[in-house]
């Protein structure tokens, strides 16, 4: 049992007495006014809510496109220009955790080259076993996009 009805029951009291106009912040956005007993909520603006749903559609189709993108072979700033240029912008701090982790999955695989350039660079590409999962997930990808639509269309 929460002790939270209790306190805010003794803090209306108080406020009443004392003639108080009291908000106490909630988790969430959510306020509670003492006063009028009711709870408030906070609105976010509509481009903090659009920017926050854009971010969790990106990471839920990032990993498809490493996937796909490396059924040849690439290092991870070239990577990040393809990305780019099909339209899907990804910063270095995100893309090289993620081959890190699919490398550890067994889904990449990678090879360092020191011969054609100064710099030596790490190439990575879609294993086998990657890309029986890119082909399943491409699958599964596809049929969402389907009912996605029929669900838009309505």
């Amino acid at each position: 049992m929460s002790i939270a009805p209790f306190v805010f029951f003794a803090i209306y009291h108080l406020c009443v007495l004392y003639k108080y106009i009291l908000h106490i912040d909630i988790m969430c956005g959510a306020h509670y006014n003492a006063i009028d007993d009711k709870e408030e909520i906070t609105i976010l603006k509509k481009d903090e809510i659009l920017a926050g749903f854009l971010q969790e559609m990106r990471r839920g189709t990032i990993i498809l496109c490493v996937l796909a993108k490396l059924r040849q072979s690439a290092y991870g700033y070239n990577l990040i220009a393809k990305l780019s240029e099909t339209g899907i912008p990804i910063e270095a701090n995100t893309l090289y955790p993620l081959l890190r982790r699919l490398e550890s999955q067994g889904l990449l695989e990678s090879v360092w080259n020191t011969a054609d350039a100064a710099k030596p660079r790490k190439y990575y590409t879609t294993t086998f076993l990657g890309k029986e999962v890119l082909l399943e997930l491409k699958k599964h990808w596809q049929q969402a996009v389907q009912n996605m639509n029929n669900i838009l269309e309505d």
